[in-house]
């Protein structure tokens, strides 16, 4: 049977949730609930879920080491039911994108993500899709950091939460229908609610 791994990036504990750099777990939690099940089981460094669609497993994973270490969670599942980088689909934030905004892409460098550096350092290959989510680009004078750590508010929370249930159907769509194709369906979608001027545009 052919397997996919399905990856959340985030950072356990309570103070975390929520964040901007939480968008992975919101998404795949999202995802776990469309496939009627919740990411519970402790393994892999993780917490994961497995169900069967389609005739194909798909193994959900958050990893618990923090968001810097996520690739010795994602490394030992892959390792353990042998998954090559391209059935390893990872759903993570992204602050060069606004809210709303997602970006699919089949490989690539870790564009200055902790979590996709870590991934790529531990099964030593870029080779995997990722669902880029855009969590709204930092202010000016905004620490990184205090950004990243920040949570949704007023219209952004709502447009979020439309961008978590798509970020999983990305994913499902590159399972589905590859890559390419779902480039083509989601990059460049806007979630975000349009002002009156831009409806009438």
């Amino acid at each position: 049977m052919e397997i996919y791994l399905i990856v959340g990036l985030g950072n356990p504990d309570k103070k975390y949730e929520e964040t901007r750099h939480n968008a992975g777990f919101n998404a795949i939690d999202k995802l776990a609930e469309k496939l009627g099940t919740r990411i519970s089981e402790k393994k892999f460094k993780g917490l994961s879920a497995s169900v069967v669609r389609n005739g194909q497993k798909l193994l959900l994973l958050k990893p618990q080491t923090y968001m810097n270490l996520s690739g010795e969670s994602v490394a030992e599942a892959a390792n353990y039911f042998n998954i090559e980088p391209d059935h390893i689909i990872v759903l993570y934030d992204d602050i060069n994108f606004a809210c709303g905004r997602m970006r699919v892409r089949g490989q690539g460098s870790a564009g200055g993500h902790n979590g996709i550096k870590s991934i790529i350092a531990c099964i030593g290959s870029d080779g995997f899709p990722r669902v880029r989510i855009g969590v709204g680009a930092k202010r000016e004078q905004t620490d990184l950091a205090a950004h990243v750590l920040g949570r949704f508010a007023g219209k952004d929370k709502e447009t979020m939460d439309k961008a978590f249930s798509a970020a999983g159907d990305a994913a499902l769509c590159i399972i589905d229908k590859g890559v390419a194709e779902a480039m083509n369906e989601f990059n460049g979608i806007d979630l975000a609610p349009q002002t009156e001027e831009e409806t009438k545009a």
